[in-house]
């Protein structure tokens, strides 16, 4: 079938070309957004990287003053303390690492979006909702965080420490963000959740004391009792297993308590951390054979006295009145 000359054939329309005009607007600007959110968590990263390693290396208040060759010198401290900062520093820059990264690229997509001419006004108002729903369901759990954040750059604690925390007491043997982890001396994990921790007692942090309390009878010189006491005490620093541990001399502090059977006299020796348990062990043991050799006997505090009235008939089987009665208690087992 032949068209006739006067009606021309009706061809689609030419598409249009993707010119220059068009790459060089939003998609340019979408990749720009991209590039500059990959270029500023990396930037923000290294930052992190190099205050945190410079947190790890240890600053002026981890240095110490050593005697070398009879000379001061101030020497890098390796040892616990700096193994300490390093962990505060490694918690505290991958955490901080973590937020940066979400808020970037958390913005950065908010402005793709928005250069693809979607309206992002109801997402914000969206997430701003959620985000106060998840607020009170969540609280606690942004508590944690938060505590645990606070304890590990404020060193309050952490691994190795013998801490109390309230309900829980013992070793540490993980500190995190949420949940510390506390081994008690029965062997007890402990989790404890860093929200609930509304105190923090470190006993593993500066110097630690042990004080001791020798009950002895009432009628013993008071004034001899103490030259002896303290005299023990210093030998102890003598000791081949403990006497390394003591820091300052000895000092008794004096008359404690004082009851009608004894008088207790109370010894204080300043030790390294972690350390006070084992001196007060060998003090106790110095303690008891120093009261032998002076034939001391460490009174007995609790006594139990039962008095009994006299019957209204009278019998002299029972005790008068305000007599004290001997009772005897029969051991299971023994012989009548």
């Amino acid at each position: 079938m032949l068209f006739p000359l006067s009606s021309p054939l009706s061809l689609p329309a030419p598409a249009p070309s993707l010119g220059w005009d068009f790459w060089l607007d939003k998609p340019l600007r979408i990749v720009l957004v991209l590039f500059g959110a990959t270029i500023l968590a990396a930037v923000v990263r290294l930052l992190l990287r190099r205050i945190t390693g410079g947190i790890a290396r240890g600053t002026r208040s981890r240095i110490v003053r050593r005697l070398e060759s009879g000379r001061p010198r101030w020497v890098e401290d390796a040892g616990l303390a700096g193994a300490r900062q390093a962990q505060r520093a490694h918690t505290i820059g991958s955490v901080l690492s973590s937020v940066s990264t979400v808020v970037i690229w958390a913005v950065a997509l908010l402005m793709v979006i928005s250069e693809l001419d979607y309206n992002i006004g109801p997402v914000l108002a969206s997430a701003g909702i959620a985000g106060v729903a998840l607020s009170f369901g969540a609280q606690s759990l942004v508590k944690d965080y938060l505590s645990g954040i606070f304890m590990v750059a404020e060193d309050q604690l952490g691994i190795g420490d013998v801490v109390d925390l309230g309900e829980a007491s013992g070793t540490v043997e993980s500190v995190g963000l949420r949940v510390t982890q506390v081994r008690d001396v029965n062997g007890t994990l402990w989790h404890v959740r860093n929200g609930e921790i509304l105190r923090v007692g470190n006993q593993s942090q500066g110097w630690a004391r042990c004080v001791l309390d020798v009950p002895v009878p009432y009628d013993t010189n008071i004034d001899l009792l103490s030259e002896l006491i303290l005299h023990e005490a210093a030998l102890l620093r003598d000791d081949p297993k403990v006497g390394e541990f003591i820091t300052e001399d000895p000092e008794v502090w004096g008359v404690e308590a004082v009851t009608g059977e004894s008088i207790t006299v109370r010894i204080a020796v300043r030790t390294v951390p972690l350390k006070q348990w084992d001196v007060a062990r060998a003090l106790r043991l110095r303690m008891k054979k120093m009261l032998d050799r002076e034939g001391l006997h460490v009174p007995l505090l609790n006594q139990t006295v039962i008095r009994q009235a006299e019957p209204a008939g009278g019998s002299s089987a029972l005790p008068e009145t305000g007599q004290v009665r001997a009772v005897r208690r029969d051991v299971p087992g023994s012989d009548a």
